[in-house]
């Protein structure tokens, strides 16, 4: 091999479509055939074969390729492993636990909470957190934060309410173009039907936003889960007293968050200042 020639990376869904490609191909079906019995466009097999499809090819896609190969649950099962690969271990139980949640309420201090940042926003904070970790490693880590998104996909999408510090959109995180468009794509987030986004000012004090980070995770079940982080890891929390001890701070930070409609115009006023 030539020594100038670096190796390619494949990564793990560039991998997992070429296993869908070899299986339907070892079945002698087109891609238009797979493209029927899953319930997808022949553009959309196309791209989860190549490795294109962003952010990753979904779970209705796996099973249904796995029951017109009939290989049991083998693409289905690839697919989360690949999900639960990109993220660190103590974040899996979570990472899990939201995609079936119906309604997420988040509070975040610092950083624009995960299921809501650009690629260029997550690729600068992963590069901080992880100085060592290749540039394919990096890569890996922003499509599994983006896929987070799928939850707002679904047939029946969860809600999403979060609420961020100002210090959160003041925090310039990979210089004024990635703040500029992570704000910008806020603005896209507040206007969606299935989530509500608040400021917590400054203004606000210190009485209002002592809490730490937090999210709690609702199901349809009526059960919920409070999920904690800190520089060790991740800790979810099922106790009744705990999980209302929480409910009742969330609400106490929307009633001293800014409403929507203001919060927008701030988001608004600080992406001129990063544009300029």
């Amino acid at each position: 091999m030539d020594e100038t020639t670096a190796p390619e990376h494949v990564n793990p869904l560039q991998r997992f479509g070429r296993d869908i490609r070899e299986v339907r191909l070892a079945r002698k079906l087109t891609q238009k055939h797979l493209a029927l019995a899953t319930g997808y466009t022949h553009g959309y097999v196309s791209k989860v074969e190549s490795g294109k499809l962003l952010p990753r090819p979904s779970e209705k896609f796996a099973k249904g390729c796995d029951h017109a190969f009939g290989t049991g649950e083998l693409f289905a099962g690839l697919l989360r492993r690949i999900e639960e690969g990109d993220h660190p271990s103590w974040f899996v139980p979570y990472a899990n636990l939201e995609r079936k949640a119906s309604r997420i309420l988040n509070y975040e201090t610092n950083l624009v909470a995960g299921m809501i940042q650009t690629d260029g926003y997550a690729r600068a904070v992963f590069r901080v957190s992880n100085p060592l970790a290749s540039a394919e490693a990096i890569e890996d880590k922003v499509a599994a934060r983006l896929r987070r998104r799928e939850v707002f996909e679904r047939d029946k999408p969860a809600s999403l309410w979060v609420i961020l510090h100002e210090a959160c959109l003041r925090t310039v995180v990979g210089g004024a173009k990635v703040m500029a468009g992570q704000l910008d794509y806020l603005l896209t987030v507040a206007a969606s039907q299935c989530i509500a986004l608040q400021i917590m000012p400054f203004s606000a004090g210190i009485a209002a936003t002592s809490t730490m980070p937090f999210t709690v995770l609702r199901f349809r079940d009526s059960s919920a889960v409070l999920y904690t982080e800190s520089r060790v890891g991740g800790r979810m929390h099922d106790s009744e007293q705990t999980v209302d001890a929480a409910l009742d701070d969330y609400d106490l930070l929307r009633a001293h968050a800014l409403s929507p409609d203001h919060s927008v115009a701030l988001i608004k006023t600080l992406l001129k200042e990063y544009r300029e």
